[in-house]
């Protein structure tokens, strides 16, 4: 009776557990989009001037920030920049976008080689003939859960300049077209 007892109290804690993470991981948004070290985060944007018309912009996200959404917002503080400048279009100096990603493993609590309720090596096992004897054999020892983290940060120097963007440029943008066509499509930040 008492091992019923402390069964159905791991399976209520597990139950629990399984449910918080559900709520903090439902929590999780994508970085949005303001400025670098805004309300504690760690990501958004950031811009250094190098020269009266040049700028090195950035923009970091954090691990649920798609790498489409980071180079969208690249583009658009550039371009928000451009404007608050007085000028009319940016061209892309250069431009490159890191990814940096980390593995994380945590045990599975189902098959760990230790477990608080039942002690050292509670889980599945086999057994299995050898040499004569029988010897325990556990293929899931150290059975590990792993996922990637991926994070990306995107980078540009921009050179802004007035009137028309130069025909035929690939990297040049009209700045008011991308302001435009970019602000409804990131993530703004939640008040």
């Amino acid at each position: 009776m008492k091992a019923l007892s402390r069964h159905r109290t791991t399976l209520r804690a597990l139950a629990l557990t399984t449910a918080a993470g559900l709520a903090l991981a439902a929590c999780a948004t994508a970085t949005p989009y303001q400025p670098a070290g805004l309300n504690g985060q760690r990501g958004g944007y950031s811009e250094q001037r190098v020269e009266s018309n040049r700028y090195r912009v950035s923009f970091a996200g954090n691990s649920v920030t798609s790498r489409e959404q980071v180079e969208m917002s690249l583009l658009l503080r550039s371009a928000e920049l451009t404007v608050e400048s007085g000028y009319d279009w940016f061209a892309t100096v250069n431009r490159a976008t890191d990814r940096d990603t980390r593995f994380v493993s945590t045990p599975d609590p189902f098959y760990s080689r230790y477990n608080s309720f039942y002690g050292p090596y509670w889980g599945p096992s086999w057994r299995y003939y050898r040499g004569g004897f029988w010897s325990p054999w556990d293929p899931w020892r150290d059975d590990f859960d792993t996922r990637q983290i991926d994070r990306y940060e995107a980078n540009a120097e921009i050179i802004m300049g007035r009137g028309p963007k130069p025909a035929g440029d690939p990297n040049a943008f009209d700045a008011r077209e991308v302001v435009q066509n970019l602000s409804s499509r990131v993530t703004r930040p939640t008040r």
